[in-house]
């Protein structure tokens, strides 16, 4: 059968109209299923309110009259709730298309902090209905991807009762030996000043409480917050009790309500560590208040508030000054770095709160609602003790060339995966490029030139490679590397690596004239400098961030 140009023309086109009409019919039937009505509080309506298909991305905003029309994904019946800035959230209204009627009345939270408000236990066990565990756990799996259950297994839930913490607070080893108290001398243009430990006495590593006795400091303000809110420069960390010593806490992160950061700086105010950044919404007696990155969840006291998926959430305790020196700045370098981008970049959250695959954040049979993975924030915060976070961070490539009985190395890292610097955070960890090289019978070749590790690597010392490490030395000791930042410290050197740099070494190694000649390079990261783990007796294993392995003859 043929067809003539024209009879080809409208056959095409014929197909084009009708496939065109049934999209517009779809589209049609679709926008047919809406609801309309009225958001208001006690005053009147309320402009710029979100209403929501409760869990779903189906939402818009009241007019100036507070009224709105809402597109459904079908004819329902539907939950619809509401938010509204200094407000709870509301709901849920069931609603079916074509209603015209619907009512939704905001009821507002105290705009206030109440510094009375007793901080309400995670723990199950604490015997009141509002326990995060009641609801946020699977009491028969406790490796859920429920909130509760990812947070017990996160560093923030034991920043009190970390082992490292603690024995450089007390200035003991974790078997509680503690050093002599420091030892001061005197000058009569500077008075008195600290002097070196005497190592000739059992030694256990530095302490702030062995410089400061007299003091708790204000390591409190982010390790203990929850106890330290209302007296950050007094709470000793190790004396706290109940939800103080519940680390970085539940209801501490859900009382958040903004973060005080320097507008001219983009980071938090020096002389403001932890909790003195935060600003809170305690409820008043007989209420409740949490805050959240849902504007749908009701009924209850709860609210959404933005700060939650934001990085400057994390900036007051992840930003630090003493003495005048910077030594905690991951935030900071964060904002320095293209992942602060507000249109290209990531959040603190987006690598460390990542979606997991939960569909609920609270148990089904305690009224918990399904919503979309990727929705769910996991509560499980990776850092620097996950071996897989860190094998993400950065990549290592390795290039090996020969030339007689000379065999050429060149290595690369860059921080692909990390939005600040790597390392981060404590002074006390260190990232090595470790290179080695053998020849046909496994016999390790000499390194001819290139850099080999300091004494202060340990076990590594002296072996070809390079460190990422930022080294403090005391101002009054010279003691360098040092750990002890709640001294006068300086930055002796800063070789750590910024959020997508690369970072180049050379080595030359003397070869056999004939034979096989294997380089491997492996890049380690090291959570504490090696004597301070044996003076502690602190058990921190390595972890092997990346490896690579080159033959040539």
């Amino acid at each position: 059968m043929r067809f003539g140009k024209w009879s080809a023309f409208f056959l095409v086109n014929g197909l084009g109209v009708l496939l065109l009409a049934v999209l517009v019919l779809a589209a049609s039937a679709q926008s047919g299923y809406t609801v309309s009505g009225v958001v208001h509080d006690e005053t009147g309506p309320v402009a710029g309110a979100v209403v929501r298909v409760q869990t779903t991305a189906y939402t818009t905003e009241t007019g100036a009259d507070g009224t709105f029309t809402l597109e459904l994904p079908g004819e329902g019946p539907f939950n619809l709730t509401a938010w509204a800035q200094g407000y709870f959230c509301v709901g849920p209204v069931e609603a079916t298309a074509g209603q015209t009627d619907v009512v939704l009345t905001l009821e507002r939270h105290s705009d206030l902090d109440n510094p009375d408000y007793t901080w309400l236990s995670a723990f199950a066990e604490a015997g009141e209905e509002g326990n995060c565990q009641n609801c946020h756990a699977d009491p028969d799996d406790a490796a859920s991807l429920l909130p509760f259950d990812e947070w017990r297994q996160d560093a923030h839930a034991r920043t009190v009762m970390n082992p490292r913490f603690r024995t450089m607070y007390t200035g003991t080893d974790v078997a509680g030996n503690q050093s002599p108290p420091t030892r001061y001398g005197y000058s009569r243009d500077y008075g008195s000043f600290p002097l070196r430990p005497d190592l000739s006495r059992p030694y256990y590593g530095p302490g702030y409480r062995l410089d400061f006795p007299a003091t708790s400091g204000n390591c409190a303000a982010c390790h203990a917050p929850a106890a330290a809110i209302n007296a950050p420069y007094s709470t000793n960390p190790l004396e706290t009790t109940g939800v103080g010593a519940e680390g970085v806490a539940c209801d501490f992160c859900h009382k958040v309500w903004s973060v005080r950061i320097d507008p001219e700086t983009g980071i938090p105010y020096p002389n403001m560590p932890g909790v003195l950044s935060f600003e809170f919404r305690r409820p008043p007696e007989g209420h409740q208040f949490f805050a959240g990155p849902f504007d749908d969840v009701a009924p209850g006291e709860d609210t959404y508030s933005p700060i939650q998926t934001q990085s400057q959430f994390c900036a007051p305790c992840h930003f630090g000054v003493f003495w005048d020196t910077v030594v905690y700045n991951s935030f900071g370098e964060w904002v320095e770095s293209p992942y602060s981008d507000p249109e290209d970049g990531q959040t603190c959250q987006d690598c460390h709160m990542p979606p997991a695959g939960a569909t609920h954040f609270v148990r089904p049979d305690r009224g918990g609602l399904e919503r979309a993975p990727e929705t769910i924030y996991s509560h499980r915060m990776p850092g620097a003790a996950d071996e897989t976070l860190l094998q993400n961070t950065a990549e290592l490539r390795l290039n090996v060339e020969r030339d007689g009985d000379r065999v050429m190395v060149t290595v690369d890292v860059t921080n692909t995966g990390a939005g600040h610097h790597i390392p981060t955070d404590s002074p006390l960890r260190q990232i090595f490029v470790v290179v080695t090289a053998t020849d046909a019978d496994g016999q390790p070749l000499l390194l001819a030139e290139g850099p080999t590790l300091p004494d202060w690597a340990g076990d590594l010392a002296g072996v070809p490679g390079v460190y990422f490490a930022r080294i403090l030395e005391e101002i009054w000791t010279e003691i360098s590397p040092s750990g002890a930042y709640w001294n006068p410290t300086r930055v002796v050197e800063d070789t750590r690596l910024p959020a997508l740099e690369t970072a180049t070494s050379g080595y030359t190694f003397s070869a056999p004239a004939e034979g096989a000649v294997t380089v491997e390079a492996r890049l380690i990261f090291r959570r504490a400098f090696y004597d301070l783990m044996q003076q502690k007796g602190w058990d921190v294993p390595d972890i092997v961030m990346e490896e690579s392995r080159a033959v040539v003859d």
